[in-house]
C-alpha cells in the first residue's frame, strides 16, 4: 500500500471516531420553541452532561430530581452544566414546561419530539445519559437509573474536570 492511500484510510478513520464521540448537527427547540442545535449544545468549553428523559418515564424524573439536588454544588465544583432532552411526542411535550416548573429544575431543558436525536446517537430507551468534556467529546456514557447513579456520574465528572 502506499503511503497517500494510510494517509487517506487513516484521516477517513479519524473522522469516523470524531463524529461517533461528538453530537451531531440535529435540531432541538427550547421550551420557548427556538431552534437549537445539538452540536452546539457541547461547545461551551464546559464539561456537559446530556441528559435524555420523558415525562412518563419515573426513572428519569428520579435521576434528574437527583442530579437536580447537588446540581449548583457541582457547577461551582467542576464549572459543569446539565442539559436535559424530552424525547416526549408533539403530544406530550406540552406537559413539560409544567413538569420541569413543578419539580424546580434548575437546568436547561430541551425538546427532541421526533427522537431525530435519539435515533442519530443510537441507544434504544430513557434514561439515557451522556457526558462530554470541555473538548464537545463524549466521554462517558450510561442507561437507565438506579438511586446512586449520580455518585458515580459525578466520578466522571470529577475525572473530566482533572479533579481526581
Amino acid at each position: 500500500m502506499s503511503a497517500r492511500f494510510l494517509a487517506v484510510i487513516f484521516v477517513m478513520l479519524s473522522y469516523s471516531l470524531q463524529a461517533q464521540t461528538a453530537f451531531p448537527p440535529v435540531p432541538l427547540k427550547t421550551l420557548d420553541g427556538h431552534a437549537v442545535s445539538a452540536a452546539d449544545l457541547c461547545k461551551t468549553g464546559k464539561i456537559t452532561v446530556v441528559s435524555f428523559w420523558a415525562t412518563w418515564c419515573s426513572p428519569c424524573k428520579k435521576e434528574l430530581d437527583a442530579i437536580n439536588e447537588v446540581y449548583e454544588d457541582w457547577q461551582k465544583e467542576y464549572d459543569m452544566e446539565l442539559v436535559a432532552i424530552t424525547i416526549d411526542d408533539a403530544r406530550a411535550v406540552t406537559k413539560v414546561r409544567p413538569m420541569v416548573e413543578s419539580k424546580g429544575w434548575k437546568f436547561r431543558v430541551l425538546s427532541d419530539v421526533n427522537s431525530d436525536l435519539k435515533r442519530a446517537l443510537n441507544f434504544p430507551s430513557v434514561p439515557q445519559t451522556f457526558l462530554v468534556n470541555k473538548e464537545g467529546k463524549i466521554v462517558y456514557t450510561h442507561s437507565g437509573y438506579i438511586p446512586g447513579d449520580e455518585e458515580a456520574l459525578e466520578e466522571h465528572i470529577r475525572e473530566a474536570a482533572g479533579k481526581k
